[in-house]
């Protein structure tokens, strides 16, 4: 981006990034996105302008637009990490609580309802750290996206996610698919991007 630009993509990590806010399927899909945010805006403030600037293409969990079962029409929410707050279709852990699989590892269980409902949500949004560890390993353009213009990086983006919902869809044996989720947490060996969101 140009320089005059560039302080306001810079993120708490203390480098130039941007936000891309995504929703998924428990089948690995991404169902809808949105690129562009600064890297130093909140999440929070990414998702509540999505919701009022996309409101007719945001897929509401309770609507049937999001490909999930259409049994209920409401009691249906968002998994979201903690960036995000509790709000009708959203449902965020507990705060001040053991949240990650990690934490669990090696025999040490969930104590008290907070943590059993954390370790509970933890293990279903996996599916958006799969989702984004997949999306990372096979196209490695966007762990560092070249001095594109800034509307082109959004056009990778979009188009990257685009052959992973291809790839998942077509049901062809793949690798990267397969390895991401043989245990109960991502493994990719890069993480230099902001980790937030819906997938997030």
């Amino acid at each position: 981006m140009p320089l005059s630009d560039q302080p306001k993509y810079i993120s708490r990590h203390g480098y130039a990034s941007q936000n891309v806010m995504a929703v998924c399927d428990f089948d690995m899909r991404f169902i809808f996105v949105v690129t562009g945010w600064p890297g130093s805006v909140h999440d929070t403030r990414v998702l509540l302008d999505t919701l009022l600037t996309c409101k007719d293409q945001f897929p509401h969990p309770s609507d049937g637009k999001n490909k999930l079962p259409k049994k209920k029409k409401d009691g249906k929410y968002y998994l979201v990490d903690s960036g995000y707050p509790n709000r009708k279709e959203f449902l965020a852990p507990y705060n001040g609580h053991r949240y990650h699989v990690s934490e669990w590892r090696h025999g040490h269980q969930p104590m008290g309802l907070k943590e059993v409902f954390n370790h509970a949500h933890s293990s279903l949004r996996n599916v958006i750290e799969w989702s984004f560890g997949v999306l990372k390993l096979k196209w490695r353009i966007l762990l560092n996206l070249p001095s594109y213009p800034v509307n082109k990086q959004f056009k990778i983006i979009v188009a990257c996610m685009a052959l992973h919902n291809f790839i998942r869809e077509a049901d062809l044996e793949d690798p990267d698919f397969e390895s991401n989720v043989q245990d109960d947490s991502p493994r990719p060996t890069y993480d230099n991007t902001d980790d937030g969101g819906t997938r997030d």
